[in-house]
């Protein structure tokens, strides 16, 4: 699949949240999303990232958005993780990288001089299936202002 950009119409998507319930892109009709793409649950970066967005949840809530997260881990694991770090949102676990590959989000990544595939970091504002902002650089530690500030 081509890359995503900004003014593109969002895939469609269907997975299964960490409680095993059916999430799918329907859930957010009229709604804006924060749609993030993270490679694994309980890493430093992967993290960082949900804590940043976990610690401002509420002002991102107040201004409409709504957060899912989506990796290839499972459901099981996405609930160790939620727990452990008090996690707000659902976690999308794409087993199968159906919503991830829909997203462009798998491809080559570079790891201390090794080259290997693996779930690239993005994250993807959406409203009314239209695509606003995509992030391809994610600051994990401060993803929320990185947002906050290319929305305003």
């Amino acid at each position: 699949m081509s890359e995503l950009k900004e003014g593109d119409k969002a895939p469609h998507f269907k997975g299964v949240d960490q409680n095993g319930d059916s999430i799918s892109s329907d859930d957010f009709k009229g709604k804006k999303l924060i749609l993030y793409f993270y490679p694994k649950d309980d890493t430093p970066g992967c993290t960082k990232e949900a804590c940043n967005l976990r610690d401002n949840y509420n002002e991102l809530k107040n201004t409409g958005f709504e957060v899912v997260g989506v990796s290839a881990d499972t459901s099981s694991k996405h609930v160790k993780f939620i727990e452990k770090y008090d996690l707000p949102f659902s976690l999308i676990a794409d087993t199968e990288k159906e919503v991830i590959n829909a997203f462009a989000c798998w491809g080559p990544k570079k790891f201390m001089g090794k080259e290997y595939e693996g779930i690239l970091r993005k994250t993807f504002i959406i409203e009314n299936d239209t695509i606003l902002k995509v992030f391809e650089k994610v600051k994990t530690t401060a993803h929320f202002e990185q947002i906050m500030e290319a929305l305003n």
